[in-house]
């Protein structure tokens, strides 16, 4: 039964989807199943409507070319007070205030220039060898067929690879034990994540609150000090903290955790479900294979663990088959949703002379996952299609609905001002797990069981696998 508050509601304000619990509105509906929910409610009332969730009113905007409009009126509708809010609760440092930390949003955001261009080349060579000394090391145990979880192993591999790309490597007598401890606390963390970002006190959630200050602790100036080799985007970060006497030691580990935690969240899951579908379709497994062993040969390298692999930044771009299985992959376990707020009361201008009058405070959401499974969009979005996004060998940038070619076709790492700005860097590691490992082993799953969705954290970005999945490799010969 639907409730609609049609007192309040102003000319040109959407329809008003309530519920009837108080507060709630339509949360644990929406939680359950955010895809089907929206979906059932664009048939109801069109393209645009509003949705009472927890004590906020959502405006969904449904129909892609509608994208644009909100993504342009940055100045309307902003995104970072926002995400500060949300991250300084989350990972517990003090919010961003301009008065207490004049310009200090503005000169972390600047340092994501290491993420582009030549510094992003630096960067990527270093994860380059680590992932390559992380699976040299995992050979040495590899004489004959080893399994593995595949999950597990998607996360020992990527986790450690890209804490010491960026922090370091730890100098202790076995480094991979003082990791694998750290990332033992950040998947207890992480599984309470989609509490903490749906505004749940952290007090309510076991022990996460101890888990999170013992994470904190590992990134003290004191123990970073010790950690040999780190990344410039990481040092820079440390630089602009100590110009801020406000911030105290705990508070800029803080900040160190969640960068950890922004450049491995998504990462983690989302190399296993490009692993997965891999192994699951074995023409696919084939093609990136075959396009992976031409390169080698093509620039005279030789494949094996006790081998140097290096590639460029453009010979990476050129695996157009492994990026198309990447980005397929990508399309169906993402679900991010792409937030906006209101900044004061006006009226959002979209195509087709329609208006949204919005108030301050409102909450726009884009979410892609609609799009991503849109049958006009993508034939069969329920299947998974490794070469979507090829054609006639080359890249494929152009998709159509109703005839119409859409300037948003594939939106994992968000959009506009949101756009994850480590999205090039996260492409890249999740190509070279793949190149190493399809170039270094047989791989092939040692059960034979579907894996889902895990919808705990629709909206928030890379879905997890509800189970996890045995595999096996061993050395190709």
């Amino acid at each position: 039964v639907y409730f609609f508050s049609v007192f309040n509601r102003k000319t040109g304000e959407p329809p008003l989807i309530n519920g009837w619990i108080p507060y709630l509105g339509k949360a644990l509906i929406f939680r359950k199943d955010a895809y089907k929910f929206l979906l059932d409610q664009q048939k109801k009332f069109g393209d645009i409507f509003t949705v009472h969730i927890a004590g906020r009113y959502i405006t969904f905007i449904m129909d892609p070319f509608q994208y644009v409009y909100v993504i342009r009126n940055s100045k309307q509708l902003e995104f970072h007070e926002f995400a500060n809010k949300m991250a300084s609760k989350t990972f517990d440092y003090p919010a961003l205030s301009k008065g207490k930390f004049p310009e200090l949003k503005e000169n972390l955001h600047r340092i994501y220039q290491y993420l582009q261009g030549k510094p992003l080349d630096i960067i990527s060579d270093h994860m380059m060898k680590n992932l390559q000394d992380i699976f040299e090391w995992k050979c040495s145990q590899a004489t004959d067929w080893e399994t593995e979880k595949m999950y597990k192993f998607c996360c020992s591999v990527m986790f450690e690879a890209s804490f010491v790309t960026l922090y370091g490597r730890v100098p202790a007598a076995d480094g991979h034990k003082v990791i694998s401890e750290i990332r033992d606390k950040f998947i207890k963390f992480d599984a309470s994540f989609p509490y903490l970002a749906a505004n749940i006190p952290i007090e309510l959630l076991g022990a996460t609150k101890k888990v999170r200050k013992e994470l904190i602790h590992h990134f003290l100036l004191q123990n970073m000090t010790k950690w040999l080799g780190g990344s410039k985007v990481v040092q820079a970060r440390q630089d602009i903290f100590e110009k801020y006497e406000l911030l105290g030691d705990y508070d800029k580990a803080a900040h160190h955790f969640a960068f950890l935690w922004a450049s491995v969240g998504n990462t983690i899951p989302a190399t296993f479900w490009a692993m997965y579908y891999l192994l699951r379709h074995p023409e696919a497994l084939a093609a990136v294979r075959d396009e992976i062993d031409h390169l080698l040969q093509s620039t005279g390298q030789k494949r094996g663990p006790t081998y140097n692999i290096h590639l460029t930044r453009e010979q990476l771009d050129n695996l157009v088959y492994l990026e198309s299985a990447l980005n397929e992959s990508l399309r169906m376990c993402s679900s991010s949703m792409n937030i906006r707020i209101s900044q004061e009361d006006f009226v959002l201008k979209l195509e087709g002379n329609q208006e949204v009058v919005l108030r301050k405070g409102d909450w726009i959401a884009l979410y892609p996952q609609i799009l991503h499974m849109d049958p006009e969009v993508y034939e069969d979005p329920k299947e998974y299609k490794f070469d979507r996004y090829i054609e006639n060998g080359k890249k494929k940038t152009t998709f159509y609905k109703a005839g119409r070619k859409l300037k948003y076709f594939l939106m994992p790492f968000g959009s506009g001002i949101s756009m994850c700005p480590g999205r090039f860097l996260a492409m890249n590691e999740m190509k070279m797990f793949l190149f190493i490992l399809l170039s270094h082993f047989d791989v092939e799953l040692a059960e034979n069981k579907a894996v889902r969705l895990d919808n705990s954290r629709m909206g928030l970005g890379i879905l997890l696998p509800d189970v996890d999945i045995a595999f096996r490799y061993k050395l190709r010969s």
